[in-house]
């Protein structure tokens, strides 16, 4: 892997991380459960780009790659299904 594509990865993890803390930040003031999803899917996707870094050799076509960003679009979609749910 060259070093513009490993750097290019640690710009996208130190951005995935950054967008969750923001989100943290928010879920911190309002205590709002759609704030922690966000943040927990941004960490999510933080994690399968740095686990293309150190796989060394490794593509972004990989199965657990695309399972681990299905599970942080899944918990954004989750976010959103539970903010929109009718109360009783």
């Amino acid at each position: 892997m060259t070093t513009y594509v490993t750097s290019m990865y640690g710009a996208l993890i130190c951005m995935c991380v950054l967008a969750g803390l923001f989100f943290l930040r928010y879920w911190w003031l309002s205590r709002d459960r759609f704030f922690i999803w966000f943040a927990g899917a941004f960490v999510t996707f933080g994690v399968s780009w740095m686990l293309l870094i150190y796989e060394g050799n490794g593509s972004e076509h990989s199965s657990y790659i695309y399972a681990i960003r299905l599970l942080g679009f899944l918990q954004i979609v989750a976010a959103i299904l539970l903010k929109n749910r009718r109360h009783a």
